[in-house]
């Protein structure tokens, strides 16, 4: 069983300045926090079962465990990269932890 944080990011005022930063300054941070093994986000615009949504990215941040996921957040490492947020994401976000298992 793994644990993940998933973040969805509200459509910001400028996107392609969203994206530029996420990429070449968020990534590399959140890169350092120790036990994450793996992120992945949306390519394209995100839908929702009624039509577009008001998202415009969802990252999921995977680790081996919810102790090593919140070991990790609550590192130096994670807290920088929590606290990077507002340098690129104005309307905040919202975020959500779970394990994540088959069925």
């Amino acid at each position: 069983m793994t644990a993940k944080l998933l973040v969805l990011y509200p459509a910001p005022p400028d996107a392609a300045a969203f994206d530029a930063y996420y990429v070449e300054h968020h990534l590399p941070l959140v890169r350092a926090v120790a036990g994450l093994q793996a992120i992945t986000r949306n390519l394209g615009p995100i839908g929702a079962p009624g039509g577009p949504s008001t998202y415009h990215q969802a990252s999921a941040y995977t680790f081996a465990s919810m102790a090593e996921l919140q070991q990790g957040l609550g590192s130096p490492e994670g807290q920088a990269a929590a606290a990077d947020l507002a340098n690129y994401a104005p309307k905040g976000t919202e975020m959500l932890v779970f394990e994540e298992g088959t069925l």
